[in-house]
């Protein structure tokens, strides 16, 4: 993967996808086979220190039972105002958050349950992005939204393309339609690979996958 690459991984549940972010972020070994960062085994390097470079939002992003500017500075508790403000304004955050009365100090309640599914995720990546990472990783980061909600993530994501490396983990094809790469998993193993467009010309897995999911013919 190459930097300011988006590559995306897709494949039924089971097929591998999350283990290769895990993986990725140094949570278990390989058993085989090498993981290499910038041509360094991820084996000898500091984990911790690589987990720094790297900001993630999963499905189902956790939030505290605080303001929204606590939620978004946990992971980078010196980050300044204007910081937080910029990684608002990349998630598509900063114009629901501004029309709260208190603003980022707004309180989201227990779980974020105060916010919408939209603007938890946009709240999660924003903390995400503020720590300005390296590497962008999305775990089907928008597979339980409504489409408006998936449509303001996606233009976040579509803005970032080429300024972020990004990874992202998903199960409905929208999300990636841009992505520079698609990486077909199945049963751990790879069995198709190529941009969007290229995949869509054979006649494979992710081709038969995007006309059941549009309901279109390639």
């Amino acid at each position: 993967i190459k930097a300011g690459q988006t590559v995306a991984f897709v494949g039924e549940s089971g097929a591998g996808k999350t283990s290769v972010v895990n993986l990725l972020l140094g949570l278990f070994p390989p058993t085989e086979g090498r993981i290499l960062i910038d041509g360094k085994n991820i084996v000898e390097i500091d984990v911790a220190s690589w987990r720094q470079r790297i900001g993630v939002v999963e499905q189902d992003s956790f939030l505290l039972n605080a303001t929204i500017k606590d939620n978004i500075v946990f992971v980078n508790t010196s980050a300044t105002m204007e910081q937080i403000r910029s990684a608002s304004e990349q998630a598509y955050a900063t114009e629901f958050i501004e029309s709260f009365e208190d603003g980022y100090e707004a309180m989201v309640g227990d779980r974020g349950h105060k916010l919408s599914g939209g603007q938890k995720q946009r709240i999660a990546l924003a903390r995400a992005l503020v720590r300005n990472p390296e590497l962008l990783v999305l775990d089907e980061a928008t597979s339980a939204l409504d489409s408006i909600s998936e449509q303001l993530v996606q233009r976040a994501l579509e803005a970032l393309h080429h300024h972020r490396t990004m990874l992202i983990i998903a199960h409905r094809l929208s999300t990636i339609r841009n992505a520079d790469m698609i990486i077909v998993l199945d049963k751990g193993k790879i069995i198709e690979q190529g941009p969007p467009a290229e995949l869509l010309n054979q006649d494979g897995y992710f081709r038969r996958l995007w006309e059941m999911q549009t309901g279109k013919k390639h």
